[in-house]
């Protein structure tokens, strides 16, 4: 009895639980090393000297992006697990409330995914390739500030996504709404478009084509003040968004 029921773990509900518990737990990693180099670092950066900061990008910005990339790899898995084995995501889910909230959540997450490994990374590269270079006298690369640059754009990005992210991903079964009701396509048609739109602005801000002007990209981007603003309120606008299909 008590070795059935311990077996009960390699059933598909027993596989459902182990990969929501890992998509937790390394989930919990990533946003928690994004938030860290958004709100501890780069402050902290910013009044260090030259030759102090080279140091810290190649002796602790090296080993944080390590954890930090492959946590966003293990997170991205481990959700494809989740939705593979928990039968409550088969047939028509994607059409219901809690479908609509969770797939609008994986945007975000495959968004921020991307940006890390496509990105964040290899401009990260650069600059600790740059400062590990300069440590040893040889001469600064002239691409490291522009790289630089990019992985903030995105950085910051990633940073704004996390919070409406999590509002869908974390907390569609505690929404105080009535998701267990229809909703008629004709909404679903335009919170996906009005979504998507949004989403796309963003993401195109962040790969730096609205510019980098005063007025343009540097007033969400260059304080991490402005980006938990903006994130804070594209949750709220996410979730009068999400209510409207609801009524």
């Amino acid at each position: 009895m008590v070795l059935g029921s311990a077996l009960d773990i390699f059933s598909r509900s027993g596989f459902s639980y182990l990969s929501r518990w890992s998509h937790v737990f390394v989930g919990i990693t990533w946003i928690g090393l994004l938030y860290f180099f958004n709100f501890v670092q780069v402050p902290a950066y910013a009044e260090m000297e030259p030759a102090a900061r080279n140091n810290a990008l190649d002796k602790l910005t090296y080993r944080a992006l390590w954890w930090f990339r492959w946590a966003a790899a293990a997170t991205l898995v481990s959700g494809i697990l989740l939705l593979i084995f928990q039968e409550q995501y088969e047939g028509d889910f994607i059409r219901s409330p809690g479908g609509v909230a969770i797939y609008a959540g994986i945007l975000l997450a495959v968004t921020m995914f991307l940006n890390v490994w496509l990105i964040i990374w290899p401009n990260q590269k650069i600059v600790i390739a740059n400062a590990r270079n300069v440590q040893a006298g040889g001469e600064a690369d002239p691409n490291a500030a522009a790289a630089a640059r990019k992985s903030a754009l995105a950085s910051r990005q990633n940073t704004i996504f996390s919070l409406p992210m999590l509002v869908f991903m974390v907390g569609t079964s505690h929404f105080p709404y009535d998701v267990g009701i229809d909703t008629s396509g004709s909404k679903r048609t335009v919170f996906w478009i009005i979504w998507i739109v949004i989403w796309g602005l963003f993401e195109l801000n962040a790969l730096g084509f609205a510019g980098t002007k005063p007025g343009g990209t540097r007033v969400i981007y260059d304080t991490h003040r402005n980006a938990i603003i903006t994130s804070f309120v594209y949750s709220a606008v996410a979730l009068v968004l999400y209510a409207y299909i609801l009524t």
